[in-house]
């Protein structure tokens, strides 16, 4: 008989030989999904298939040595040394909820940008550009993440042809989105004070 999720959290089983079996799939799944499912928004509890104890965080940890020995690193050695110190120090006991918060604050201030460039350029002459500004960022934000495949790039960003004339509009057009780039981070920074 199967268990029931609570508030649809998916239950996952690590078996003594290392496997992961997915009981809302009844199939076996690899640590890939595992961080598939996390990047999806799925929630989901990792349990000892033999003792029923929660290894969730364990198994967390597992996935992003995968990804750091990947070559995509995310944490800095010397954030990854700051963190080692911590262990056993008084303060340990806050930093998981400091780092929680440092998370939340970051998601926070990566959607108010997204806003702030969407809505700073609505109606404008500059809308068009903002819009591709916009995909470019999101771009940008998509090879930050582990596992992301990198982004094409849009087909209004090609360059037709290879002319000289091309190139040094083309030199323009980065100018001035850096020029604008720099403008909206100004922005930006003003919103979060």
């Amino acid at each position: 008989m199967k268990k029931p999720n609570p508030g649809g959290v998916v239950i996952i089983k690590k078996y003594a030989n290392r496997r992961l079996y997915n009981t809302e799939t009844s199939s076996y799944i690899t640590l890939e999904h595992l961080a598939a499912m996390t990047r999806e928004g799925r929630e989901f509890k990792v349990v000892d298939a033999k003792t029923e104890e929660d290894i969730t965080h364990n198994v967390l940890t597992q996935i992003i040595m995968e990804e750091e020995s990947r070559g995509q690193t995310m944490l800095p050695v010397s954030f990854l040394r700051q963190l080692i110190s911590m262990y056993g120090d008084s303060m340990q006991s806050m930093v998981p909820s400091y780092l929680e918060a440092s998370m939340d604050s970051f998601r926070r201030n990566q959607l108010q940008f997204r806003s702030a460039l969407e809505g700073a350029f609505a109606g404008s002459p500059f809308e068009e550009m903002a819009k591709r500004n916009m995909a470019m960022f999101e771009a940008a934000t998509q090879a930050f993440k582990p596992g992301a495949e990198p982004a094409a790039a849009p087909a209004s960003a090609a360059s037709p042809g290879g002319s000289a004339a091309s190139a040094a509009a083309k030199d323009d057009q980065i100018a001035a989105l850096k020029s604008e780039l720099a403008d909206l981070k100004a922005k930006v920074d003003r919103l979060g004070s």
